[in-house]
């Protein structure tokens, strides 16, 4: 199981939306490089990173501050946003991010995921937002009829190396992670999937860490680590522990 700090940017900034609304961010930070850079101070494996921007506008929209944060630390970085193309694509993986996520498009355009994944193996995840269990796009504004599970069984056999799951209920306002939502996804499909919207305590980390979440490969933290409501040193050391017990 790995904790994934997140980085949401908007207008060159770090902030955190309540439920994907763009009216409602909170600025946390006007630095995102020096946020990557306590989050890397403080032990964690990966950066979350998502240009909130690029995924209304459908193109990379916050560039500068991606560039920033790849070159202030050495952490593997997962994007996502505004991700619509296999050249914005490849330009992001060869500046260094780890790993792209591609929401929007892999509901519009399933072909364009599977080409990305078989070009790039390991480096290409779908982001899946859902709203009711619908999937939602277009920077959370819009609502399909496609649920999460149909969605993800459509790249079962892609090479897709993860999906992001994100409840968007629960997103930004701290009530905890859908579980089984998360896990109902996880068991339609072989793909590891990580559980995103409404972290909000070591509690929700504990419960990750349990036998029958085993399923679920991680977990993205926002606004609980930006608000002091989890502590990252004993959120890792529980993680760690698990690691150490084979639990995880």
């Amino acid at each position: 199981m790995i904790l994934f700090p997140a980085i949401d940017l908007k207008e060159g900034r770090c902030v955190r939306l309540v439920q994907g609304d763009m009216d409602k961010a909170t600025v946390f930070n006007d630095d995102p490089a020096d946020q990557a850079a306590r989050f890397a101070e403080q032990g964690f494996e990966w950066l979350h990173v998502v240009d909130l921007d690029g995924a209304f506008a459908g193109r990379p929209m916050n560039a500068a501050a991606v560039d920033a944060i790849l070159a202030r630390v050495s952490l593997p970085v997962q994007l996502g946003g505004g991700i619509r193309d296999l050249r914005t694509v490849e330009a992001w993986l060869e500046k260094g991010v780890r790993r792209v996520i591609i929401g929007t498009a892999a509901v519009r355009d399933p072909d364009f995921v599977r080409e990305a994944a078989r070009r790039h193996p390991g480096a290409v995840a779908v982001g899946i937002d859902a709203r009711d269990g619908r999937v939602a796009v277009e920077g959370w504004a819009q609502t399909s009829e496609m649920t999460a599970e149909d969605l993800g069984r459509r790249f079962e056999d892609a090479g897709v190396a993860a999906i992001i799951y994100t409840d968007i209920a629960r997103d930004g306002i701290l009530t905890g992670l859908n579980i089984e939502a998360t896990l109902r996804l996880a068991e339609a499909v072989s793909i590891p999937v990580i559980a995103s919207g409404g972290l909000a305590s070591i509690e929700d980390v504990r419960r990750l860490l349990a036998p029958d979440c085993a399923k679920i490969a991680g977990a993205i933290s926002g606004r609980a680590l930006y608000d002091g409501r989890l502590d990252p040193a004993e959120a890792q050391a529980l993680i760690r522990a698990a690691r150490a017990s084979g639990a995880v």
